[in-house]
Formats: C-alpha cells, structure tokens, sequence
C-alpha cells in the first residue's frame, strides 16, 4: 500500500496509456512511446540534479544562504535569484529540488520565487536564440518586461503567504528533504 501511494502518478498514467491502448491501439502506442521517451529524459537529468543539490547542500553554508537570499538580503538577493535562474540549465521540472534546496538554506521566497521565475522565462541559451531569430528588439524588450514581473510576483507571493504557511512549507521541506 505504501508503494501504490508512493507512485499513485506513474501507476495512473500507466493506466492511461494502456486505457488509450485498449480503444485505440494505433494512438496507443504512440503514447506509450511518448511516455517512455518523457521518463527516460527525467531519469537523464534528475540524478545529476540531486547529485548537485548534495554538494551544494554540503558546501554552501546555510549562513551564506541566509546572507545573500535571506530575510535581510534586500536587491542583491533578488538578482541573485534572477541570475541564477537564468544562468541555470534543464527543464522546469529541475529547478523545483534546487529551490527547496534554497528555502531549506534559509533564502527569503520572494528571492525563490524570482529564482523559479528567472529559469522558467529568462534563460540565456533562450535570449540568445530569440535574438538570432526574433530580433534583438523583441529579446530585450520580453526581457525588460519579464523581470519586473518576476520581482512583483516574489514580492506578491511573499507578502501573501502568512507566517503560519511559510513554516508548514518549510516543516515539509526539513521533514521531506
């Protein structure tokens, strides 16, 4: 019973694929592939995630955390958010580990929250690809209203939440990680 709600996502989609399979085998197989093709490219990058998440969680100390991306750390930790969100690499889905990585550390959520903002909308390898093919007016110009939007929604986010919410998500984070 432990396992079935351990992995109730897989088993439901495995589900899926095979309901799908049953009544149109054609498509079915498709999207059998598709989803042995998605769990496959998360098997590839998650490892490497979580390895990097264990070195930083043994050589960055919390109080460099708390300094930079803390309750204290005003703009800096703001663009310290944004940059290392944008510098970052690999899907969306990656970036969630790191920043429980982050809020485990101490980092104030309106800096995490423009950290998931930054690696979700300002990837470098994705401006650098829009200028070439967009232009870099249109580059610059997502950018430059991308990053207010960022720091709003941190900002929104962090004066939204109460003080009894931050501590269930950061007793969840210290119980789950």
């Amino acid at each position: 019973m432990k396992y079935l709600k351990r992995y109730k996502w897989v088993i439901l989609i495995l589900l899926i694929d095979i309901i799908i399979s049953i009544f149109s085998p054609s498509d079915g197989g498709l999207v059998f592939k598709n989803t042995v093709l998605n769990f496959r490219t998360m098997l590839a990058v998650i490892p490497p995630i979580f390895i990097l998440l264990g070195l930083m969680d043994i050589w960055v100390p919390r109080e460099a955390i708390v300094k930079y991306m803390g309750d204290k750390s005003g703009l800096l930790g703001i663009l310290l958010g944004i940059f290392l969100g944008a510098a970052a690499a690999g899907p969306l889905y990656a970036a969630f580990p790191v920043a429980v990585m982050m809020i485990k550390k101490g980092a104030k959520y309106s800096n995490v929250i423009s950290f998931l903002g930054a690696w979700s909308t300002l990837k470098i390898p994705m401006f650098l690809f829009e200028m070439s093919a967009l232009g870099l007016d249109f580059a610059v110009t997502r950018w430059l209203i991308n990053i207010p939007g960022i720091i709003l929604m941190g900002f929104l986010v962090d004066w939204m939440m109460s003080h009894g919410e931050k501590t269930v998500v950061l007793e969840a984070v210290q119980k789950n990680f």
